[in-house]
């Protein structure tokens, strides 16, 4: 019989420890990780809360006016941050994707209330970790957790140029300034490029109107500035 509960518990361990290994090859990409190992990855689990659930696409993972006690992490798929107003108007905030984080700044800042929604953009898998358990050190006083602060600095001084660069596109005056500017922010340096966002969901990020954008885009096609099909783009 104790026999029989010590290959249950081996077994069972055995299936945790894949199972963080798994987690830790999706997430280890992600700034927050740059100089921490697996090793200390491990301890982690036991030191910090770290949950992780399952969405499917469209179900909402947090809702404007929700608490704000953890950091998302998304493990698989990608999750939407949109702000909506009181008429019901959506701006799409950004587009997340596997390895991105959500909420740092929320948390960081002690927001008790999210002013924003996130949401699934498709089937995802998030990892959660308890924010105060990063920005504060344990009774263990373990050595990774001055690693995790430095690294979140760093993410959101990132992220804060990141809304700069959106406020710079949604401040310009004429739709197609705010398209071009966009484009210029996600193509880099390529002619050929593809962006996140389909019509109505490009509408949102840009704060303008959909049909008018639409009409834009093909102006902008007839006088051979550029081609398009569907999320693919060419500049002329």
């Amino acid at each position: 019989m104790a026999a029989k509960k010590s290959v249950a518990k081996t077994t069972k361990g055995k299936k945790k420890q894949k199972n963080m290994i798994n987690i830790f090859e999706k997430i280890k990409s992600n700034p927050l990780w740059d100089g921490i190992d697996y090793a200390d990855f491990e301890k982690m689990f036991g030191c910090m809360d770290i949950k992780t659930r399952v969405y499917k696409k469209r179900e909402i993972i947090l809702l404007s006016g929700d608490r704000v006690d953890s950091i998302g992490l998304v493990l698989s798929g990608g999750v939407r941050v949109i702000k909506e107003d009181a008429d019901g108007n959506i701006t799409i905030i950004t587009e997340l994707a596997v390895s991105d984080l959500f909420g740092e700044a929320l948390a960081c800042a002690g927001a008790e209330r999210s002013p924003l929604t996130v949401q699934a953009a498709q089937d995802s898998e998030i990892l959660f970790l308890n924010y105060k358990k990063i920005i504060y050190s344990c009774s263990s006083a373990c050595v990774f957790h001055s690693k995790l602060i430095e690294n979140m600095l760093k993410i959101i001084a990132n992220k804060n140029l990141q809304l700069n660069q959106k406020i710079e596109i949604i401040s310009k005056r004429t739709t197609r300034e705010k398209l071009l500017a966009f484009f210029d922010m996600h193509r880099a340096a390529a002619k050929k490029f593809s962006i996140p966002y389909n019509r109505e969901e490009l509408a949102h990020f840009l704060c303008v109107d959909r049909s008018a954008m639409s009409g834009e885009l093909c102006k902008m096609r007839d006088e051979g500035l550029i081609r398009f099909h569907k999320n693919k783009f060419e500049i002329l």
